[in-house]
């Protein structure tokens, strides 16, 4: 895949059914700085036209109800074809219930923009996707090639984002599981020097999984990473007062992770 490293590189489709909506959006992109951009009305043109252009430094910006698809179709469509899984997601909507959104936030999605939005909350959601394309080298506190790495998230779409963002910093030693269950598993096994581990999951969450390591893992100080759409504050101060690390919400931009991994390794 092509890398980006400006605005100006970046190929937009906009999937966006209302015109006057498009054209705003547009405008704003074109205001950033982004000069290609291809506007579509439903989730099969946006397919079409990622065929068509190929993929390679592409983003997409989608609502979220399109007439003949959700946004939330288009996206796992997408993650599902393995020449499009990588191409970063933007969501706009003014949608809020967590139920509907949470689809999004395990897909791999670089950010959900809130309706309405003005030009700044756009061109942070463009940042973090130029960065996601082409991320900077600005992990230097570890040999990150001899890092151990266990991802543990139910989503396959997210465990593939996350492993492609390690991958882009040089991590080459990654294990997955898809629940704390076989998170345990692995751990019992495998020295690892860092969990990023999401929170809701089948057999054992991430709060069971962060006390296990904590009070009986023989590993019970590496670094844990909590990466989740949970909103319920109750229990993400219980995760907090399980001894996780870190905690970054879903979506989550390539920067914030890389951040997260430095703090907690340097600790």
């Amino acid at each position: 895949m092509a890398l980006t490293t400006s605005l100006a590189d970046l190929s937009v489709i906009l999937v966006e059914p209302s015109h006057m909506q498009a054209n705003l959006v547009s405008r704003m992109l074109q205001h950033q700085g982004v000069r290609h951009v291809t506007v579509v009305e439903s989730g099969e043109a946006a397919m079409a036209a990622l065929w068509n252009e190929g993929g390679g430094g592409h983003l997409l910006i989608s609502s979220l109800y399109l007439p003949d698809m959700a946004g939330t179709d288009l996206v796992m469509a997408m993650r599902a074809d393995p020449t499009f899984e990588t191409v970063p997601f933007i969501l706009v909507s003014s949608e809020t219930r967590p139920q509907v959104l949470e689809p999004i936030r395990q897909s791999g999605a670089c950010c959900i923009v809130s309706k309405p939005f003005n030009e700044q909350q756009l061109s942070r959601a463009l940042f973090a996707a130029a960065d996601y394309l082409n991320p900077p080298d600005d992990l230097d506190v570890v040999e990150l090639e001899n890092l151990r790495v266990l991802v543990v998230d139910d989503s396959l779409a997210s465990r593939r984002h996350i492993h492609r963002l390690l991958g882009a910093l040089g991590i080459e030693h990654i294990t997955e599981a898809a629940n704390g269950r076989e998170a345990v598993a692995l751990l019992q096994e495998t020295m690892v020097d860092l969990v990023i581990t999401d929170y809701n999951m089948p057999e054992m969450d991430g709060r069971e999984l962060t006390e296990y390591i904590r009070t009986q893992s023989w590993q019970a100080d590496v670094p844990v990473l909590m990466v989740t759409g949970e909103q319920n504050m109750g229990r993400l101060a219980a995760v907090e007062r399980a001894g996780v690390s870190a905690i970054c919400d879903k979506p989550f931009e390539a920067a914030s992770i890389r951040r997260l991994i430095s703090d907690a390794l340097t600790r």
